[in-house]
């Protein structure tokens, strides 16, 4: 196909799929949970089952990886196995257990005059997500838009299109057996970025744009989008060690934070440590992330009790390294680190150790972040660990939905008002 025939279809294309996916949606609306779970359930046992099928697909975007650029994070990200299709495949079961959202009544009352008000739960319609990297994530977004009764049109990157074309081929074999519309769960076909530009004009006809990736395209699509963008735009997540904290259990949380998936939006990527617990704790840390060739960029203290530390510039306290680097600091009081933190975070993730329930109640009510954590590691901000089966992205904004997005963020609600006749006077 050359490119002035690409470029005459595509806008032909993305309408026909948004299109589609608002016929479906108005179907969805209507389909009950028993059918909805059916899919699910066949969709994880159809991962299993046709493991061999996606690991084949994969393994020929990881072999063209280099070629993208990409760097040993994104490359793991991008990389299944197959304990990672049976966690996809587990991940399905929870959200087939989780209740379903769309019908949920949320509040209730009746009015003097008799009438019966309810606030019930009800699907968005369509959404469109736009994602990099993770074909897994093809799975989670497939399965929490079905379950919230929405159709979904999926656009994973360049990177992964054999990955992900295999996945969705998959699941869009198990919709119409379970009694789906069929096009509930769409993929777009082509890999050109002048798709998502021509999807994200559609608003008419797609309700919610959740793009998951690099900044530069969170930014694009919030730019762009002419629906509502559910988002983050990095992940500057601290470690915050304070005078009362138990220093042993300070030293898991850092390493695990920092080393355990350093490429992914929730690892840690500064740490503050009270000068107080200092002189202890970093050449402490120090040694436990120099096992695990964490780079340490840190403030004169940090330097003088690691000597192996780099000087830190004020950008590295704002930036999103997705590697094994860590930005260090030492702060004189627990206000201090509050104040650094709201200056230098992204209202992702920030944890603090301490065994002063003073300290961590202050933290957890001042620091402006969408999920904050005491005593755990910044990791735990994942909609699976949440108990919501799986996410569909983390949002940092403070309307309709703030945190790991599952079931309930992917619906809106509806009033229905009940009387006997009533009329107003």
């Amino acid at each position: 196909m050359s490119a002035a025939t690409l470029t005459t279809e595509i806008p032909t294309l993305c309408l026909d799929l948004a299109t589609r996916a608002r016929t479906a949606s108005r179907g969805m609306a209507a389909v009950l949970r028993a059918a909805k779970d059916r899919w699910i359930l066949a969709s994880a046992k159809a991962l299993e089952s046709r493991a061999s099928e996606i690991l084949e697909a994969n393994a020929k975007d990881v072999a063209a990886a280099p070629g993208y650029g990409l760097n040993t994070a994104a490359i793991d990200r991008l990389t299944l196995t197959s304990a990672r299709i049976q966690q996809m495949a587990e991940g399905l079961r929870q959200v087939a257990s989780l209740p379903d959202p769309v019908g949920e009544v949320r509040e209730g009352s009746v009015r003097p005059n008799g009438l019966q008000v309810l606030k019930v739960g009800a699907p968005l319609g369509v959404v469109f997500f736009i994602y990099e990297s993770r074909p897994n994530v093809t799975v989670d977004a497939a399965a929490l838009c079905v379950k919230s009764g929405n159709a979904v049109i999926l656009r994973g990157g360049k990177e992964a299109i054999h990955s992900n074309t295999a996945i969705h081929r998959i699941l869009a074999d198990e919709v119409a057996t379970a009694g789906l519309p069929v096009d509930a769960v769409q993929l777009v076909p082509m890999t050109d970025r002048e798709a998502v530009g021509h999807l994200l004009k559609l608003g008419h006809l797609i309700d919610l744009a959740i793009p998951r990736g690099g900044e530069s395209l969170i930014r694009r699509v919030a730019r762009e989008a002419t629906m509502p963008v559910l988002k983050h735009f990095d992940g500057i997540c601290h470690v915050y060690v304070d005078a009362a904290a138990d220093l042993e259990m300070a030293e898991r949380i850092v390493v695990n934070a920092k080393t355990q998936r350093p490429g992914v939006c929730n690892a840690a990527e500064c740490l503050l440590v009270h000068e107080d617990v200092a002189d202890r704790f970093l050449p402490q840390v120090g040694a436990a992330l120099a096992a695990k060739r964490v780079e340490i960029r840190g403030c004169s203290r940090t330097r003088n009790l690691i000597p192996t530390t780099k000087s830190a510039s004020e950008a590295d306290y704002r930036t999103e390294f997705l590697d094994l680097i860590l930005a260090v600091k030492v702060v004189p009081s627990l206000e201090a680190a509050i104040d650094h933190i709201n200056t230098h975070g992204s209202k992702h993730t920030d944890a603090i150790v301490t065994a002063s329930l003073s300290a961590a109640q202050r933290f957890t009510l001042t620091v402006d972040a969408a999920a904050v954590m005491v005593n755990a590691s910044t990791r735990f901000n994942d909609g699976f660990e949440l108990g919501l089966g799986a996410e569909i992205g983390i949002s940092t904004d403070k309307f309709h939905a703030r945190g790991p997005c599952g079931l309930r963020e992917l619906t809106t609600y509806k009033w229905v008002v009940t009387g006997e006749g009533h009329i107003r006077g």
